[in-house]
């Protein structure tokens, strides 16, 4: 216990950095279920997302450039999402879990054709850490929170930004009208169609974000299984945090102390099996989901078909 204690600021700035996939997938869902589109197939786009990110990051030596190619492998998968919910009326659950097997596929097939069947994982290299002067000399806090990669104070500043786009803008406004009656908000004016496109643009391209965090700025290369189910975690943080950027950063804060808690854990208590305290994160979001669920609060008209020719 004791050693489990004097890790807390390594505990703290492993919080910060296990959140920032978390919020970058949660913030994509919120502009998704705003706009009346449940997407479960988050762990897909955050798998094509990191797989994208990788690749394009090591071939090329730029992994700004494989963020952004990560951004938008995660749009052209969420498209195929967005034209059978939208256009055909595709259940949502059903597409979701489709994405979900798809992109996976196409990450682990497009890694052999590029890289081979070895068994040894190909290495390459994360994005070097940017202290903020002054901030991270701050005792304890300091070094945890402001020494951190470009990319994941980004993540942090899209939350004020997404509040105020939702709370203060026209265009934010309207899409919470879609998300709560897609029919009136067409009558005045507002293309619900078009509105649900772009949630899911909005939405690929954060969530493709969140897995190329992954594999340029977590860890240094691309293996099956490099989401480890957190696209399901950031779709209990949206509802956990009340579908509001500020309520999905302090969930998603939550998921990802746990998360840092379970890595610590398996460190300071070496006998017990890692299994036992990999399984923390989900079992919290579990009972999140159980105290927290999606009956209480969120857009209206989330998870329904819209056909346009109803009014």
């Amino acid at each position: 216990m004791e050693a489990f204690l004097s890790s807390m600021p390594e505990i703290l700035a492993t919080t910060i950095r296990m959140t920032v996939p978390l919020l970058f997938v949660a913030l994509g869902e919120l502009f998704s279920e705003r706009a009346g589109l449940v997407n479960i197939g988050l762990d897909g786009l955050m798998t094509i997302g990191a797989f994208t990110g990788f690749v394009v990051g090591y071939q090329t030596g730029n992994l700004w450039l494989g963020v952004l190619c990560g951004a938008v492998a995660g749009i052209a998968v969420n498209m195929i999402y967005a034209f059978c919910t939208v256009n055909l009326c595709v259940d949502q659950t059903v597409m979701g879990m489709a994405i979900n097997i798809l992109a996976p596929g196409i990450a682990t097939f497009a890694y052999k054709v590029v890289f081979g069947d070895g068994s040894t994982l190909v290495q390459g290299v994360t994005m070097d850490k940017v202290a903020i002067p002054l901030l991270s000399d701050i005792p304890v806090i300091g070094n945890a929170i402001f020494n951190q990669t470009l990319l994941a104070y980004l993540c942090y500043l899209l939350v004020p930004l997404c509040w105020f786009y939702f709370a203060r803008t026209r265009s934010g406004l309207n899409f919470r009208s879609v998300g709560e009656n897609p029919q009136a908000a067409e009558t005045l004016g507002i293309n619900a169609v078009q509105m649900k496109y772009l949630a899911s643009i909005v939405c690929g391209a954060l969530a493709g974000m969140g897995g190329a965090f992954l594999t340029t700025c977590y860890t240094s290369t691309y293996a099956t299984g490099v989401v480890a189910g957190r696209g399901f975690i950031a779709l209990a943080a949206v509802i956990f945090g009340r579908w509001s950027a500020v309520g999905i950063l302090g969930s998603t804060l939550l998921f990802g102390f746990f998360d840092a808690v379970q890595i610590s854990l398996q460190i300071a208590v070496p006998d017990i099996s890692y299994q036992f305290f990999a399984m923390i994160p989900y079992v919290f979001t579990i009972v999140a989901l159980f105290f927290f669920n999606a009956q209480k609060g969120g857009p209206k008209a989330n998870g329904k078909p819209y056909f346009r020719e109803e009014r």
